[in-house]
């Protein structure tokens, strides 16, 4: 990723978003001459001498990049970030971090769009750890998770209390310095509770009733969680000629290893991982992309299907175990024009099913496949 930044930085300024504690400093950092936080053009909104140097409409002298990190949380960012651009664009370049959807909290005002490219980061991916030395790595990454500091520190007891950090500082920080929420306590609460719903079509009224709390509320509340990348959702793709369920959409989370579930840790892995190669065309090559599932109106589904320009380039279905083709994607195929349907599990067996346009692979092969 930090080739794409470097080279979208000769052009304009680039945001990066993605979830609290996924790498954004440490990425920001190595564009710097220091490359640490003492660096004078690191300006952290949250420290208060950069916050007055900042309103007080200053910058640091020196240093060709000038990291601006959680200024988002400043009502007013979006001008004071093109007033610092449009002045100084010709002698510095920016680099703006944020642990919330900066595309979110940039729309409304003065707005910046053309003046910036948007990049996600995400948490460590199998492929992006190399691919190896295969089944340790692999079982590491389900266990601890793809967030730096607990899965390379792969001790279960600094993992539970990262965990519990981690959760306390995007409700308790990020949250109340963005959005207006009286009720922390039920919100962090629900956050609790989704891992026991991935995988699952999240019903916003069963939520509205075990929260006790009006419908528009809990969709509202699962909106910011999104919006502070705590948890993802996709839809229902529409199948021609199938009776498809066109409602609820399915929800994941940026941290897979919340799940207790071990099918339901595996779906949340793949589909971050899928998440991940979506947002890597997106924000790279500026492809329409989405990551949807398909469920028809009888109950059955594929785990997900991946689209490009409102067209699917294939499915994928999520195993545990080896097993034979499954039955959904025989259906699927024989009533869709999708090209490709993968079959992704934990095991050792490759085989390839041509008549149905299949394939029954292990996830780390399925992991060079996308790539990223």
């Amino acid at each position: 990723m930090r080739s794409d930044v470097a080279s979208d930085l000769g052009e304009k300024m680039v945001f990066v978003g993605g979830p609290r504690q996924v790498g954004k400093t440490t990425l920001a950092l190595s564009f710097l001459e220091s490359g640490s936080e003492s660096d004078p053009c690191y300006l952290n909104w949250d420290h208060p001498s950069a916050r007055k140097m900042l309103l007080g409409g200053g910058l640091p002298s020196g240093g060709e990049v000038v990291v601006l990190d959680e200024i988002h949380k400043y009502k007013g960012w979006r001008n004071l970030v093109k007033g610092f651009y449009d002045t100084n664009k010709s002698s510095r370049k920016f680099l703006v971090t944020g642990s919330a959807r900066l595309d979110h909290y940039r729309k409304g005002g003065d707005s910046l769009q053309g003046r910036y490219h948007y990049h996600r980061l995400h948490p460590f991916s199998f492929s992006e750890l190399g691919g190896g030395p295969g089944e340790a790595s692999l079982e590491q990454l389900l266990k601890f998770g793809g967030f730096p500091e607990p899965f390379l520190a792969a001790n279960e007891r600094h993992w539970k209390r990262w965990q519990r950090e981690h959760l306390s500082r995007v409700v308790r920080e990020d949250l109340l310095s963005l959005e207006q929420v009286r009720e922390v306590g039920q919100l962090e609460l629900l956050a609790q509770t989704l891992p026991d719903r991935v995988g699952s079509p999240l019903s916003i009224n069963n939520l509205r009733g075990d929260l006790d709390v009006s419908f528009e509320t809990a969709d509202r509340w699962i909106r910011i969680l999104e919006n502070l990348y705590f948890c993802f959702r996709i839809s229902p793709f529409g199948l021609p000629k199938l009776r498809a369920l066109k409602k609820e959409r399915k929800l994941y989370l940026w941290d897979w290893s919340v799940c207790l579930d071990e099918a339901s840790r595996f779906e949340n892995l793949v589909a971050s991982n899928l998440l991940k190669y979506c947002h890597h065309l997106e924000d790279t090559a500026g492809e329409a992309m989405e990551l949807r599932f398909i469920r028809d109106a009888a109950g059955r589904e594929v785990d997900f299907v991946v689209l490009k320009n409102r067209k699917p380039l294939f499915a994928v279905e999520c195993k545990l175990g080896e097993r034979g083709l499954s039955s959904q994607i025989s259906y699927f195929a024989q009533r869709s024009s999708i090209p490709k349907f993968y079959q992704v599990h934990l095991g050792e067996s490759d085989v390839e099913f041509s008549e149905h346009r299949a394939r029954v692979l292990p996830f780390p092969r399925f992991s060079e496949i996308l790539g990223v």
